[in-house]
């Protein structure tokens, strides 16, 4: 089994859910660093390299049935009114 995890001082957090090793169990941890490289400076595109990488990504959500459920819901929250409460000056303590 391998799960991911983030080092925080002494404890190793781990990123995945690991249920089926019961509470208590003595485990061995074999440990390997994952570098966060830093992105080098990227030439800017070309009109065709920037146009490419457009046509890849019209359609990606083409055929994908529960996006229109998604956005519904969505939409419908967003036009449900909430309404507020307003605290009537008649109302108030002038103490």
């Amino acid at each position: 089994m391998k799960v991911r995890g983030i080092k925080r001082g002494q404890n190793i957090e781990v990123s995945e859910q690991i249920n089926n090793i019961p509470d208590g169990t003595e485990i061995i941890i074999d440990i390997e660093f994952i570098t966060n490289k830093i992105a080098e400076p990227q030439l800017p595109l070309t009109d065709s390299e920037r146009l490419a990488r457009l046509n890849q990504l019209f359609g990606a959500w083409k055929n994908q049935p529960e996006l229109k459920e998604i956005f519904t819901e969505i939409d419908q929250q967003r036009h449900t009114y909430q309404g507020r409460i307003i605290d009537s000056l008649d109302n108030q303590d002038n103490g």
